[in-house]
């Protein structure tokens, strides 16, 4: 019997992997939000220098990957693994941006999820002793994103409240099997949730049953309570989903309101109009690579529950009027080992 699996999904990693670099790159629209400050850079240029959205994609997250390496004093060649992805069809954000990494690469599609399944295959493989060095990267671009799942830009199509903006950005962390932290606890793995809903300008209500599932089968587990954590960060449920969270725990008994955000409601504020708030693969990217894990350090918190959320769907499905299927993936991060 495996001593790492706990529970129903979760697993406790013996040597918790040390998250010794990260780094995120964003968009003109980001850098003018309130996390400004804790991103590595702010592009000005919506093509990031390319010829298409598509190749900023690419670009963004060759950017990050390598700022992360610098941040941890790697050279590139220190990688021995890859798991990286993106929104794109076959997920050529990040098989064309780590084309020249030289690095063995595990291409991941988990919608806006992709984070913390990256981080928690890149934890998995250190934990089991396969490697020493990995690293997450993951990305998003509004333009790509609105041209493949909705509508080109030039349409002008307008948008429901419900609706969120997708971010422009790529995060890269780097894991290693020795470091000073923060570091990987637990990871547990989500099921596939359907909620039944169809409204693709809906995703946070579609998403949010996923969130509350592995967010409740990580406590029940782990025999931890909510409180046990400083913050508990989901991905990019934006205002609705958020709410909905809250709700499902309340008839739990349980108030979050005081420990719980979502990545969707920081990166933007009020009076940048992304209506219902932020989404995309790169929304709880940089908002873990810079703000979260620069708190980390700082002191602000020791222990962060992060619970990035996806949409699992495609323009075929939608147009098949199939619902929104939703996953959810949690990584437990702390400051101290056995804390």
């Amino acid at each position: 019997m495996s001593i790492k699996h706990i529970g129903k999904q979760t697993m406790l990693f013996q040597n918790p992997p040390s998250v010794i670099g990260s780094a995120c790159v964003v968009g003109k629209k980001e850098g003018e939000g309130p996390l400004y400050a804790s991103f590595d850079s702010i592009n000005e240029d919506s093509y990031f220098g390319m010829e298409t959205w598509e190749k900023a994609e690419m670009a963004m997250q060759k950017q990050a990957l390598s700022l992360a390496l610098n941040k941890a004093s790697l050279p590139a060649g220190a990688i021995q693994y890859i798991f990286a992805g993106d929104l794109l069809n076959q997920c050529i954000g990040s098989s064309f941006g780590m084309r020249d990494s030289a690095a063995p690469f595990l291409g991941l599609y988990g919608a806006c999820s992709t984070m913390g399944e990256s981080l928690a295959l890149a934890s998995m493989t250190i934990d089991g002793g396969f490697a020493d060095v990995t690293a997450a990267v993951t990305s998003s671009h509004f333009c790509s994103a609105e041209r493949q799942f909705r509508f080109p830009l030039e349409y002008g199509g307008q948008r429901p409240p419900t609706a969120q903006w997708t971010v422009t950005g790529a995060g890269a962390l780097i894991l290693s099997a020795s470091g000073n932290g923060p570091y990987i606890t637990h990871a547990t793995i989500g099921k596939i949730v359907d909620a039944g809903i169809k409204d693709n300008n809906n995703m946070g209500a579609a998403m949010a049953p996923a969130a509350y599932d592995t967010l409740r089968t990580h406590f029940d587990d782990t025999g931890l309570e909510p409180s046990y954590y400083d913050l508990i960060l989901t991905g990019d449920l934006g205002s609705i989903g958020h709410s909905v969270v809250v709700d499902f725990f309340k008839d739990d008994g349980i108030d979050l309101s005081a420990i719980y955000q979502d990545c969707g409601l920081m990166i933007f504020s009020d009076e940048q109009d992304v209506h219902a708030g932020a989404s995309g693969c790169g929304c709880s990217a940089v908002v873990l690579a810079g703000y979260i894990l620069n708190g980390m350090r700082a002191g602000r918190w020791k222990r962060v529950l992060f619970a990035p959320t996806g949409a699992l769907m495609s323009p075929t499905s939608v147009q098949q009027k199939e619902s929104i299927l939703g996953i959810c993936h949690a990584v437990a991060i702390s400051t101290e080992i056995g804390a």
